[in-house]
């Protein structure tokens, strides 16, 4: 027997604008969260006031967020899942495998003088939001992987551009890159307009890729 569609439609389309519904509630929750951590930081920050902001009960928080650790580490992965993202659009530009790493660290820098990152910063310092990221470890030991495999192919291609040291093993490479990402290194740089982004980016990518780059390579990017 074959089921008539307006009966199909009616069974199978109200859960797909459920779990719509329920994907926007999300974020309704963690933007109202993002805004209320800034303001009041982790500690003076309640599931009350983030239920208040959205305009829903608190108990409607909960059932997308068991408690306000794991708010915050929704918060982290939503952000790892936003650097993916500038990740791949830098490493498939159509530029050189130097510059697409430059561009790379340039939207990490521009993060870094945003007051996004200033209020990952803190919340990292938070024992319970670290006791909670540590326990996602897996989740997040998976982007990393996927993170350093792209990473390290620009290289790759870099090496056969002849634009780095061939010699000089790219994982060595990735996990020196790595270095060059991290906010808390950087911060105090930023910080009352020590530096711009762009200084950054530049003082920075010349004291690396000095090091990685072929001499011919760096030559010709001198004499440009």
């Amino acid at each position: 027997m074959v089921k008539d569609d307006s009966f199909i439609a009616n069974r199978v389309l109200p859960r797909s604008l459920k779990e719509r519904q329920r994907e926007e509630r999300a974020e309704l929750i963690l933007q109202a969260a993002e805004t209320v951590l800034a303001e009041k930081g982790y500690y003076d920050t309640s599931i009350d006031e983030i239920a208040a902001r959205v305009g829903i009960a608190k108990g409607t928080v909960y059932l997308h967020f068991p408690s306000k650790e794991d708010l915050v580490v929704a918060l982290f992965e939503r952000e790892m899942v936003t650097f993916s993202a500038t990740v791949e659009q830098a490493a498939t530009q159509a530029v050189s495998a130097r510059e697409r790493l430059e561009n790379i660290l340039r939207q990490v820098y521009m993060g870094i003088h945003g007051c996004r990152a200033h209020l990952f910063l803190s919340l990292s310092n938070s024992m319970e939001v670290r006791s909670r990221l540590a326990e996602k470890k897996g989740a997040k030991g998976d982007y990393m992987a996927s993170l350093t495999a792209r990473i390290g192919a620009v290289m790759e291609e870099g090496k056969v551009a002849g634009e780095f040291d061939p010699d000089i093993p790219t994982a060595v490479m990735v996990s020196t890159f790595w270095g060059l990402l991290s906010p808390k290194a950087y911060d105090h740089l930023l910080k009352g307009a020590q530096l711009t982004p762009e200084e950054l980016v530049s003082a920075v990518t010349r004291i690396y890729f000095c090091g990685v780059s072929t001499h011919s390579s760096f030559q010709r990017r001198a004499e440009r």
